[in-house]
């Protein structure tokens, strides 16, 4: 694969000119130093780091993958090293609060930045990826001692953090888990069991652990109302609250799988460990949904950095390998060949590739958008409307987005031809890593089920409907040059409420239709919601063209959003039919 290059263009592109960050964050209570100035340099600095330490290792991690040897678990080489050169530079603490020793800068601008490291290395950004869902986790629902205790450290990059959910006879199902915590006369708890799947579970990057652990009280009542979440530090605490004595949690063994080798996937033992319970007794699973809310955003992202990766190594490609001619004449009359980039097929993959990768960059940076009014607004109503919002975006983005970034990493495998399925091009790395990021943090099927159970039918619509009055709010501001798009969304949201009404009335005769109809009914959503981002693009490039800038920047935008509204739109009527069928 190419070496990779942030592209900083269309970040600065999407974040200042579609979807108004800078006017965003003005009204944020807390964030108005938040400039585009600022954030350009801190954009350019990580690239910096992304280009020329993180990426290398990606190949690397690949390669190596991660040894466990005498109970040490050892990361591909240079991880350790990319990983200090992270901490030094202060990349960790970029939205953490100040008063725990953060920058107090907004989530959303973490997202930009872990959107390029990301892009860089999937698996080494899985490493301190996970702390922010635990450091959110402990500041929402920790006491004020471990909140002192943990917060510093994980905030400076000193220590990383998992999430400890999975057991082997329940994936997703968390009800059935038996890990036990006993109370002790300290007010600790000895924390028994076997947690599997556990992303970043050892390592040697850091010098703690901290584990955020689902557990079962003695007594506790059966299912998910029986669960409690605890900390479960890898060193325990000395007294001046620096990593103490080993504590009782060990890897088992390192999950052989079939992409992020350069992650370590652990089976985490827990032997009477040392624990601490956060939030009230059996409540453990509403509070970790602090956590998880965090890392299925987090995988929408790792989903969409694939499509990028994705995009970048096939049009590289495509552009330098010569093989037969254009069937209208040759378009590279003095080389042996014409570059496979003029033949239809492979614009129509290399196009497929680049609209879900603009339009995916659009929806994970205005889903953090609306997760900062939900968390910052001092408005009350603004956010209840805002969280109402992400609930419904976060299930279709993280289950939307991995779906086709799996279509994106085949396709770009497959403009590589025979080249694609060999090693060395980095493609069909790039498929296997992505591969995971559909299972990841509950399975299209599992998202499905939220999407259409929870979020719209549960609600009566009223969720959907308040996404659907803004998408059609925006498409009356639309110049009536762009008539043919926005009819296009009109009609498919009219679409949307009537198969959200079809589903309903079935499910009313047989409630398994829900689950028959989910994924078809999510797939058609992502289609929407990406046709929407692709609209506001569109607008924005239009507007700029009328006004004389017919740079091939926005024509492109232009291009690829018309190929999205006309190649890949007609899909959703694939899904009607299967949901009537």
């Amino acid at each position: 694969m190419s070496d990779y290059k942030a592209p900083l263009d269309e970040i600065k592109f999407l974040r200042n000119e579609v979807l108004d960050f800078p006017n965003h964050y003005k009204n944020l209570p807390g964030f108005e130093e938040a400039t585009p100035e600022l954030e350009n340099a801190i954009l350019e600095e990580a690239a910096k780091l992304a280009e020329n330490v993180i990426a290398p290792l990606n190949k690397v991690g690949d390669q190596q993958g991660c040894t466990l040897k005498d109970g040490v678990v050892t990361t591909p080489e240079g991880f350790k090293e990319a990983y200090q050169q992270y901490v030094a530079g202060g990349w960790p603490s970029l939205s953490a609060p100040e008063n725990w020793g953060g920058q107090g800068l907004p989530a959303s601008m973490e997202t930009a930045v872990s959107e390029i490291f990301g892009q860089a290395n999937h698996a080494w950004n899985m490493y301190p990826g996970l702390v922010t869902g635990a450091k959110a986790t402990i500041l929402e629902h920790g006491s004020d001692e471990q909140q002192k205790n943990y917060l510093p450290k994980l905030v400076n990059g000193e220590w990383l953090a998992t999430m400890c959910l999975t057991e082997a006879h329940c994936g997703s199902d968390l009800g059935m888990l038996k890990t036990k915590a006993e109370p002790q006369a300290d007010g600790s708890y000895k924390i028994s069991g076997t947690k599997i799947f556990i992303s970043s579970g050892d390592h040697d990057l850091a010098e703690n652990i901290i584990h955020i652990v689902l557990a079962r009280l003695p007594d506790a009542p059966a299912g998910t109302k029986g669960i409690s979440l605890f900390i479960v530090p890898k060193f325990t605490l000395d007294k001046e609250g620096n990593a103490g004595e080993r504590n009782a949690v060990n890897c088992g063994s390192l999950e052989h799988k079939m992409g992020i080798h350069g992650n370590a996937t652990c089976v985490m033992n827990f032997d009477g460990a040392t624990g601490y319970l956060i939030g009230p007794e059996n409540r453990g699973l509403n509070c970790m949904f602090t956590f998880m809310n965090f890392a299925r955003i987090g995988v929408t992202l790792e989903g969409f950095c694939h499509i990028e990766r994705a995009y970048q190594g096939a049009v590289a490609y495509a552009k330098d390998r010569l093989q037969m001619r254009a069937l209208s004449g040759p378009k590279n009359p003095e080389g042996p060949a014409d570059p496979i980039l003029v033949h239809p097929d492979v614009r129509r993959m290399l196009l497929t590739i680049k609209s879900f990768a603009e339009a995916g960059r659009a929806f994970i940076h205005y889903e953090t958008q609306v997760a900062d009014r939900a968390r910052y607004s001092k408005d009350e109503e603004e956010r209840k409307k805002a969280d109402e919002l992400l609930s419904l975006l976060t299930p279709i983005g993280k289950a939307f987005t991995t779906e086709v970034a799996i279509e994106s990493c085949s396709l770009g495998m497959q403009v590589f031809g025979g080249h694609g399925y060999i090693a060395e091009w980095g493609m069909e790395q790039n498929f296997r890593d992505a591969r995971i990021t559909a299972i990841y943090e509950g399975t299209t099927g599992i998202q499905a089920l939220d999407l259409i159970g929870r979020k719209v039918l549960k609600t009566g619509g009223e969720l959907l409907k308040a996404f659907t009055v803004e998408v059609l709010d925006f498409c009356d501001t639309c110049d009536t040059d762009l008539n043919e798009f926005t009819q296009v969304i009109k009609d498919r949201i009219k679409g949307w409420e009537e198969i959200t009404g079809y589903i309903g009335g079935k499910a009313m005769e047989n409630v398994e239709e829900v689950g028959a109809s989910s994924v078809d009914y999510l797939m058609y959503s992502g289609y929407l919601c990406y046709a929407y981002f692709w609209l506001r693009m569109m607008k924005v490039a239009n507007d700029k063209i009328k006004s004389g800038d017919n740079s091939d920047f926005n024509q492109s935008k232009m291009n690829t959003g018309r190929f999205y509204f006309q190649r890949i739109m007609p899909r959703c009527d694939l899904h009607i039919s299967c949901i009537k069928s």
